[in-house]
């Protein structure tokens, strides 16, 4: 059974976007990726994303993906939300996907805007819509036009808000405009896709994150959230300055490989990384030492 949730936090609050784990052959880590699963939740989110980017899924197999949802909801199901990304630039495809993390007992389901074909805006309202209609759970649109060279205009959001299974929406664009406008017109529950501006929009209403520096600091997240919704602007904000050097350092290059690299240090489950991503370089490795301590993370 899925933990409580309310129209305004369908997926909870503070969700990690995880890494997929593998052993040092590269075989899926179904062990690890349980117990990293809870270790996050330990830590205090209340949702965990699994086969999206952050989890390398470009380059896992749709039974890897599966597996990989049935091994996590096995682990935290009971204590948090699980959202299986479910969505590549082929509609026919990701429907196939999102029936497979259905089946394998998901939550919820991540739809990243189809990416390289660049299609009109009639297509990405279509291809939302299919995912949408092909099982009876909940969804999140990932809006992310870096990755995907398109993004989700307003008047579309509004059109998949109207879908009683289309509930909320990752956002990555970078434009605090266009995010109040979408939000307060569609409705949907928004949520930070990008660290750096997860106080800035939780300012015009999002309800939550979508992290990839949760790996590591979710107390400071959660911290962060609470003193918002309870309207202490001060004290947010002296958490969201506190960690600029972490989300400066975990995105200089490619978040799954610093994530891996940091999971290392602590002894925590990562393993290696799948072609083209590949390690950090001795200098990149002692840089990204040097950003997390000017946040307050020792490894």
């Amino acid at each position: 059974m899925a933990p409580t949730s309310t129209p305004q936090t369908p997926f909870g609050r503070v969700l990690t976007a995880m890494v997929t784990p593998f052993t040092a052959d590269g075989i899926l880590d179904l062990d690890g990726a349980q117990r990293l699963a809870a270790h996050l939740v330990d830590a205090g989110n209340d949702g965990i994303v699994v086969n999206g980017t952050t989890g390398e899924s470009p380059t896992t197999s749709d039974a890897e993906k599966a597996d990989m949802v049935r091994a996590v909801v096995e682990a935290v199901g009971d204590r948090a939300h699980v959202v299986a990304g479910a969505s590549t630039n082929d509609t026919r495809h990701s429907v196939e996907l999102a029936r497979a993390a259905e089946a394998a007992g998901a939550h919820g389901l991540l739809a990243v805007t189809p990416y390289y074909s660049k299609p009109p805006q009639e297509g990405l309202f279509r291809h939302f819509s299919a995912i949408a209609d092909a099982t009876g759970l909940p969804v999140m649109l990932y809006d992310i036009p870096g990755r995907s060279g398109v993004p989700i205009n307003t008047e579309t959001i509004v059109r998949l808000a109207e879908h009683p299974r289309i509930v909320a929406n990752k956002d990555a664009k970078g434009d605090l405009g266009r995010a109040s406008w979408a939000l307060a017109r569609s409705g949907l529950a928004w949520y930070s896709g990008d660290d750096m501006l997860n106080l800035p929009l939780l300012s015009v209403g999002a309800v939550g994150f979508v992290s990839v520096v949760g790996h590591i600091v979710t107390p400071e997240l959660r911290a962060l959230l609470e003193a918002h919704l309870s309207g202490d602007v001060q004290k947010a904000t002296e958490i969201h300055q506190k960690l600029l050097p972490v989300f400066t350092g975990m995105f200089r290059t490619q978040g799954v490989i610093t994530t891996k690299a940091v999971l290392g240090r602590l002894g925590l489950p990562g393993g290696p990384l799948r072609l083209p991503l590949v390690e950090l370089s001795e200098e990149e490795t002692e840089q990204l030492g040097r950003d997390l301590a000017a946040g307050g993370v020792q490894l």
